[in-house]
């Protein structure tokens, strides 16, 4: 019964997925859309879509095919490169499983320019 909601949930079907698979669904994942960057051992890094993101790892797709447990460092904003493993992988969408946990809302946050504290003052009109 594991291996067939593991498999309708990641699409995986491999028994050494279920350990990682687990952990990853029992935390509390935001279901988003970001732009990252994937980096493979000495490859040029890939343009990849967040689909999920948690503290313990991320979903993505647009990605090559990779096996489970390939290392691999997923360049996040706000955020930096995250050291992590492959989880599972199926048609072009694959599950991260970071080495150490992340604020997943930092990865949210608008990227800017400038804080906001040195805007200046808002001259006001009278």
């Amino acid at each position: 019964m594991a291996d067939a909601i593991n498999t309708l949930m990641t699409g995986a079907t491999s028994a050494s997925n279920d350990g990682i698979a687990a952990v990853q669904r029992g935390r509390k994942r935001d279901s988003l859309f970001l732009a990252a960057r994937l980096r493979i051992g000495d490859k040029p890094p890939t343009d990849i879509r967040v689909r999920n993101l948690s503290e313990g790892g991320l979903m993505i797709d647009n990605v090559p095919p990779m096996a489970i447990g390939t290392a691999l460092v997923v360049e996040l904003r706000n955020i930096g490169a995250v050291p992590g493993k492959v989880a599972w992988y199926t048609e072009g969408r694959a599950g991260v499983a970071f080495d150490a946990t992340i604020d997943p809302v930092k990865a949210r946050k608008p990227v800017t320019t400038r804080p906001a504290s040195s805007a200046g003052p808002n001259p006001s009109r009278r």
